[in-house]
C-alpha cells in the first residue's frame, strides 16, 4: 500500500468546520424543536409534546458536542493531500476512508473557492475538476491555495502537451 500523502490542511480549518457544523445543527434543531415546543405551549394537556421537545434537546446537545468538539480534530488528522509532477493524491475519511489519485492528464479545470466562513479565517479551497467529478482540498491558506491551483493547472497543461 502506498504511503499517506505528506501535506495536511491549515489547522484553522477545524474552526471553520466547527462553525459550519454548529450553524447546520442549530438550523436543524430549530426545525425539529419548534413544532413540539409550540404544541406544548399551546396545549399544556399534550404532555407528550413537551417530552418529545426535551428529547430533541438532548439528542441535539449530544450531536452538537460530537460535531463541534470530537469530530474536527479527528477529521483534520485524516485529511491529507500531495501534489506530485504526475498526479494529485488526496486521502480523507474517518470511518470510510477514501483515497483519490488524480492524474493530471485527466484534469480539466482548477479553481479556488472561498465562502464567508473560510474568508473570515483567511482560508480557501482548491477544486480540481475531471470528467468524473470534482475533488476539493478545503482549508488552505489563501497564498498556498493560489500556488496549488496554479501549479495543478500548469501540470495539467504540461500533461496534455505530452500526449
Amino acid at each position: 500500500m502506498r504511503e499517506m500523502p505528506a501535506n495536511q490542511l491549515n489547522p484553522r480549518i477545524k474552526n471553520v468546520w466547527r462553525i459550519s457544523d454548529a450553524i447546520w445543527i442549530a438550523i436543524v434543531f430549530l426545525c425539529c424543536f419548534a413544532p413540539f415546543a409550540i404544541i406544548a405551549a399551546v396545549e399544556p394537556s399534550e404532555a407528550w409534546a413537551g417530552f418529545v421537545a426535551l428529547m430533541v434537546v438532548v439528542v441535539f446537545a449530544a450531536l452538537f458536542v460530537f460535531f463541534v468538539v470530537v469530530l474536527p480534530p479527528i477529521r483534520y488528522a485524516r485529511w491529507r493531500y500531495e501534489l506530485t509532477d504526475d498526479y494529485l493524491d488526496i486521502a480523507r475519511g474517518i470511518f470510510w476512508r477514501k483515497r483519490f489519485i488524480i492524474p493530471f492528464i485527466r484534469v480539466q479545470n482548477t479553481d479556488t473557492r472561498q465562502g464567508p466562513v473560510l474568508r473570515a479565517f483567511g482560508l480557501s479551497s482548491v477544486t480540481v475538476a475531471t470528467a468524473a467529478g470534482e475533488h476539493e482540498i478545503p482549508g488552505l491558506g489563501n497564498e498556498e491555495a493560489d500556488l496549488l491551483r496554479d501549479r495543478a493547472a500548469e501540470l495539467a497543461r504540461l500533461a496534455r502537451e505530452d500526449v
